[in-house]
């Protein structure tokens, strides 16, 4: 090979070649990291409702190294996006000596049992939280499942002046439901849709006839549903005990 004077004049290019390449790499880098080039300013594109400004300069102050060419964005991306109320970051670099953060917060639609909270796109996410949402108890895992299924409730029960909060799934893949004037509905497994509508059809006409608070519905038959009233028995024995009393009144009259 050392007599070929072609292989010699390639592996001399080569090497050539490949020492202008390392030239050129270290003269940028020493170039990139100079002073010069140093971020000075972060800016938030949106407004944020539970990510505290204290966060985010924590953040800044720890990740916020390096100069505009050198600065780990995916570095400071990881750090946003362990913070609870934080669903994605884009982070992006913005010339000459800033970056543009843009967070998108979490937006919860009900809780997840006792353990956390379920979003819009129907993930479970842990965060603290005072205001008052609905509740999804269901098995690990359904949570899409049942956001799905409650935004078609919500839009389906808004119809009749009503929205659940309370949306369950058992194991056996049976549902309920608890409206927000204290009323359960017990769905079942099958055709949910379809006894749902089928309800919500006959809504006013059944349940404004009985005049009284119902405490329970049951929309496991073929042909109709059940329904238990709340104050019924309660009515039954005062009705029954004032009858008593009058019987010993006029018993008692001489």
């Amino acid at each position: 090979m050392w007599d070929n004077p072609l292989v010699l004049n390639r592996i001399a290019n080569l090497l050539g070649g490949l020492a202008v390449v390392l030239i050129f790499y270290f003269l940028f880098r020493f170039v990139t990291a100079q002073p010069i080039f140093a971020v000075h300013h972060m800016r938030l594109i949106n407004t944020l409702e539970h990510v505290t400004m204290e966060q985010v300069e924590t953040i800044a102050k720890r990740d916020m190294k390096g100069t505009f060419f050198t600065m780990d964005l995916r570095r400071m991306r990881d750090s946003f996006e362990k913070l609870p109320w934080v669903r994605r970051v884009d982070i992006r670099r913005g010339w000459p000596d800033r970056i543009e953060v843009d967070i998108t917060e979490q937006q919860p639609i009900a809780r997840w049992g006792n353990s956390g909270l379920v979003n819009r796109q129907g993930e479970v996410f842990e965060a603290a939280y005072d205001t008052a949402l609905p509740v999804f108890i269901a098995p690990e895992g359904t949570a899409r499942e049942v956001s799905v299924q409650y935004d078609w409730l919500r839009k389906e029960f808004s119809t009749v002046g009503r929205a659940p909060v309370l949306v369950q799934l058992s194991q056996r893949r049976d549902w309920q439901v608890k409206l927000d004037d204290g009323m359960t509905i017990e769905v079942g497994r099958e055709n949910v849709e379809k006894r749902l509508i089928r309800f919500l059809a006959d809504y006013h006409a059944t349940l404004s006839f009985l005049k009284r608070k119902v405490s329970y519905i049951d929309l496991r038959y073929a042909n109709g549903f059940a329904v238990r009233v709340a104050d019924l028995s309660n009515t039954i024995a005062k009705t029954a005990s004032d009858h008593a009393s009058a019987v010993r009144l006029k018993e008692s009259r001489p």
